[in-house]
């Protein structure tokens, strides 16, 4: 089960991204569709199958926006948070191979297409979670259990 939550930013990505898809995308693939309906045989007609293809994963992109928008809880920096690793932190780690990692803990929905996201369902967020700077952090994953230290933690303040 993935934890409800999103930073503000990605409430607003994909409030925008239902947006263009709802007032942008949907409309004119639909009058593609709509005109390469006219064009008669629509089982050798590749623009219809297309565009009526991306017309179904449009709806589906749509309806798993509103049903995310809904039930997602934004999260907003607070000042409490300062010092601490917490949900929406920018954390700075090391393990004792001296390998270094930035990244930033947000909810599931924001980490597609941003290697510098994980999830705060992640082993790695939640060992890390209430954590400080100089903390050691245990990390337990499929591939066997590291340490790592905790160099800095950031917020995004907006």
């Amino acid at each position: 089960m993935k934890t409800p939550l999103i930073t503000r930013q990605g409430y607003e990505g994909l409030r925008k991204e239902l947006d263009e898809l709802w007032r942008v995308e949907r409309p004119e693939t639909t009058r593609k569709v709509s005109w390469a309906a006219s064009l008669g045989d629509r089982s050798e007609n590749a623009d219809y199958q297309y565009n009526k293809k991306r017309l179904r994963e449009i709806d589906r992109r749509v309806r798993y926006l509103r049903k995310c928008l809904e039930y997602l809880k934004v999260v907003d920096y607070r000042s409490e948070q300062e010092g601490k690793v917490f949900f929406g932190a920018w954390v700075e780690i090391e393990n004792e191979e001296e390998k270094r990692l930035r990244f930033r803990i947000v909810g599931y929905d924001e980490i597609f297409n941003r290697k510098d996201y994980i999830s705060i369902d992640s082993p790695m967020a939640r060992a890390l979670l209430k954590k400080q700077v100089d903390d050691e952090a245990e990390v337990t994953t499929d591939a066997g259990t590291t340490l790592w230290y905790i160099n800095s933690i950031e917020y995004e303040k907006d």
